[in-house]
């Protein structure tokens, strides 16, 4: 993947920091800040499937009474045309 610079301002106490944990790490400060970038990153598809499973918790009771259980397929909408399709 080819590489862009990005110059990054910070107080000395933030670039200290970066520096020694970089170091402790064994890595430059350059692959410590793409790493916690990426991890940032992550934390947001995380947040999404977290709130999405919340959600799913939340309209369980909704969802399968629309289509039944979940893997049970005992729901009306199992695709024979006799369930609630265009009743919305």
């Amino acid at each position: 993947m080819a590489k862009t610079q990005l110059n990054v301002r910070v107080d000395e106490t933030t670039a200290e920091a970066a520096r020694q944990r970089a170091m402790q790490r064994g890595m430059s400060v350059n692959r410590y800040i793409e790493e916690l970038v990426k991890q940032d990153a992550g934390e947001v598809g995380r947040t999404f499937v977290e709130a999405a499973s919340d959600f799913m918790k939340q309209y369980e009771s909704v969802f399968a009474e629309e289509f039944g259980e979940f893997g049970t397929g005992t729901g009306t909408s199992n695709g024979t045309g006799t369930g609630r399709e265009g009743k919305r």
